[in-house]
Order: C-alpha cells, then structure tokens, then sequence
C-alpha cells in the first residue's frame, strides 16, 4: 500500500479529492514503477482536482502532470532500480495517474535520466513550468534570438512558467520586460532578473492599428487572447513570440499583417508530447543554466493533503512562483 491524492466522482456528479491508500496493483500498466519524491503544482492539476475534474476521464484518479523519483522497479533495460528520474507530459495526471502519490507506474520512454547534479527536488522546482519556459527560450534561440537584439517580453510573468522564464532569459544575459498585472510582485520579478516591469494594463487593450512601433525582440507568451494580438504587432521585424499559454482565452483577435509586413514567427510551444532527445537536451540546459538560487527563491512546499487548497487557489491566480510537492508527507 502507498498514500495518493485521489480524486473521485460521487454519483451527483461532484468530485472530491482527498488523501487515501492505495494498493500497488490498482496502478496503471507500464515498464517501470517510480518511488516518487516530489510533485508540483500546475494550472492542470487545479482543474483535475477541481468541480468537474478537469481534463479527467475515469475514476477513480491520481493527478500530478509531473514527478521525480528513484526507479523501484523496471522491465526496460534503460532503466534500473536506484536511477533518479523526471518525467513531464504525456497526459500523465491526466489520462493516466500521475505524481500526487508515492509510487507511479509509466512507459519507460517516457521518463528522463536526472541530470548529474541536479536533485529530485530542484527537478520537480523547475517542473514541467520550467521545461515548458526552457522549450521556449530554445525555440526563440532557434529562430535566432540573441541578447544583443533588444529586450524581450515575458506576459504572465508572476506565474510559474513566466518566472522561470524571467530567471532563464536574465541568466542568458537578455534585457527581460515582465508583464503582470499585481503590483505587488515587482520586487519578487526584479529578484528574478527582470529589468522593466509593464504593468498588464498596457497590452491589455486591444487596438485597430494591426502595426505599432517596434519594441520586442522576443516573447514568451502566457496569455494568449487579446495580449497575444496586441504584442504581435509590437514585435520587430524577423523576430519570434513562443505562445504556451491561454489565460487570457484562446481566441486570437489578430490580423495577419505583421507575418507579412515584419516576418514576425508564432511558435507553438507543445510541452507535453516533446521528443525524448529535445526532452534531454532541454534538462541538461535547465541544470547548466537556470541560477538555482532564484529558483529557491521562488519556491514553497507542500504535502499531499494541502494540494486541494491550493488547487483552487491556482485556478484563481492566487499562487505566485512555484509550489513542489512532497508526498512522502
């Protein structure tokens, strides 16, 4: 038996989450069972822990879209007892269980080895927010962004891609502009690295001019909606916005003209079905260069039966920086 976060369905309807134990052989089929240490908290674990249980399908249910751990056990000759490991995606904690528990089961091609010196908990600090932020910073470097181009955006910047992404990009030496609409988490932001804080206000209003001045030399993009309009045609000529996110709806109220005119690039960043040899890449990038005492910075832990709470609070906007989750208590 081990201790999960499940969540369940009761025959009104209502989903309730709530800490239990679990035996070993309800877990789901695979090649290797994890002993999980740590977990964390994303915006996808709030809606699968919340009213109607998000992107669930089958009950009960383990969410936690990421984890790392040791191996307990594995059929994959990649893979032996003691091998720390991370994993991200895959719709783990979605379709399947995931982290919120002290063992997993899952595809071995679907775990990472954790890069030498990096812990299980400083993995799952960066978690899939930091992955995804890294996924970014690479795509924009592959579209050829340097320091020297100008500043670059970061929308959402409070939240948990957009700090890491604010810590990595200032690392790299580029001149970071954060977007946020709390006030209150300049100071947190400069920390960080962030040299101009935009307050949300700026970009939040849409305009009939499809080209304003030039500004960025790049973006990592959140929001989405009306933002994500509203930077494109701020953005310089030839250069590359990575969109990750849609709090701000998935609607895009944009004309195509500055594609045509600036050549600007919409770079879909997809974190979840990420091939093994990028997923490698991207880790050993984050443990060479993101500065692990910002990420400390911008961390607090939990244990499982405190995630409810914070699952709603995440829905909310209510959660600054990163939550990792230790689920051994």
């Amino acid at each position: 038996m081990f201790r999960a976060l499940v969540v369940d369905k009761d025959e009104t309807g209502a989903t309730q989450a709530a800490v239990r134990n679990v035996d070993e052989r309800d877990l789901p089929e695979g090649d290797v069972t994890v002993a999980v240490e740590w977990s964390t908290l994303n915006y996808k674990d709030g809606l699968c822990m919340g009213s109607g249980g998000g992107m669930v399908r089958a009950w009960p249910h383990v969410p936690g879209i990421d984890f790392a751990g040791v191996v307990d056990s594995s059929d994959d000759p990649r893979y032996r007892p003691g091998d720390r490991v991370v994993l991200t995606g895959w719709r783990v904690g979605e379709s399947r269980w995931g982290g919120y528990a002290e063992k997993a089961r899952v595809r071995a091609d679907w775990l990472v080895p954790l890069p030498a010196g990096l812990s299980t908990r400083e993995s799952m600090a960066v978690g899939t927010a930091g992955f995804t932020a890294m996924l970014s910073l690479m795509a924009l470097e592959a579209h050829g962004l340097t320091p020297d181009m100008g500043e670059v955006l970061v929308t959402g910047a409070a939240g948990g891609v957009g700090s890491v992404a604010v810590a990595l990009l200032a690392a790299r030496g580029y001149a970071v502009a954060a977007v946020t609409g709390r006030p209150e988490t300049e100071a947190y932001l400069r920390d960080l690295g962030a040299s101009r804080i935009v307050p949300r206000s700026d970009l939040a209003e849409t305009v009939k001019k499809p080209l304003e001045s030039e500004i960025w030399a790049g973006c990592i993009d959140n929001v989405g909606g009306a933002m994500l309009a509203r930077v494109l045609g701020q953005m310089k000529s030839d250069c590359s916005v990575a969109a990750v996110g849609l709090a701000g709806g998935a609607d895009l109220p944009a004309k195509v003209t500055p594609f045509i005119l600036r050549g600007v690039n919409l770079l879909g960043i997809n974190s979840v079905m990420v091939p093994y040899a990028e997923r490698v890449v991207a880790w050993e990038r984050i443990q060479a260069e993101l500065p692990m005492a910002k990420l400390e910075a911008m961390v607090r832990e939990c244990g499982l039966a405190d995630l409810p709470e914070l699952g709603r609070a995440i829905l909310q906007g209510g959660v600054q920086g990163r939550v990792v989750v230790d689920v051994r208590r």
